[in-house]
């Protein structure tokens, strides 16, 4: 079957909540409050943050079936260039029953063009052990200069 991946459309964004939903109760973490309530919420949460995060849908048979989020940073302002901005691939999943179809792959792809289209400097995302060989097969690549640090736990 066709997978197309682009831009989600607006009547898609409780469907790409609902997908973070499910992510989240296969990873085991809870209790998860009611599904469409999250996604209802969610939802309001994407269109209140256009600006700044983009979400990517993998679209089969008229169903998300994965999805991956460009999250647009500025960046601070150098002598040569006031407008920068850096981007940071984030919350790529694809439902189990999709998976090792090259859709994840053709999200975090679809990620970079967009971060091109829209004149980013770099695309940062943070890995699973299992997903570097998916990112790597879109172009991300290994970087000394980049260092990571713990924030704070996330309140639940």
């Amino acid at each position: 079957m066709d997978v197309e991946v682009r831009v989600a459309a607006d009547a898609e964004l409780e469907a790409v909540a609902e997908l973070r939903w499910r992510w989240v109760r296969e990873s085991g973490d809870g209790p998860l409050p009611e599904r469409s309530a999250y996604a209802a919420e969610a939802a309001a949460w994407a269109r209140a943050h256009a600006g700044s995060h983009v979400p990517i849908v993998a679209i089969a048979g008229g169903e998300v079936v994965g999805m991956a989020w460009l999250a647009i940073q500025p960046r601070v302002p150098t002598p040569l260039s006031f407008e920068r901005r850096s981007g940071d691939l984030q919350s790529c999943y694809v439902v189990p029953e999709r998976r090792a179809a090259g859709i994840g792959r053709r999200l975090a792809e679809a990620v970079l063009d967009e971060a091109r289209r829209r004149g980013l400097e770099h695309v940062t995302v943070h890995a699973s052990r299992d997903s570097i060989p998916v990112y790597e097969r879109a172009g991300f690549r290994a970087n000394p200069r980049s260092l990571w640090a713990e924030g704070a736990e996330p309140e639940r």
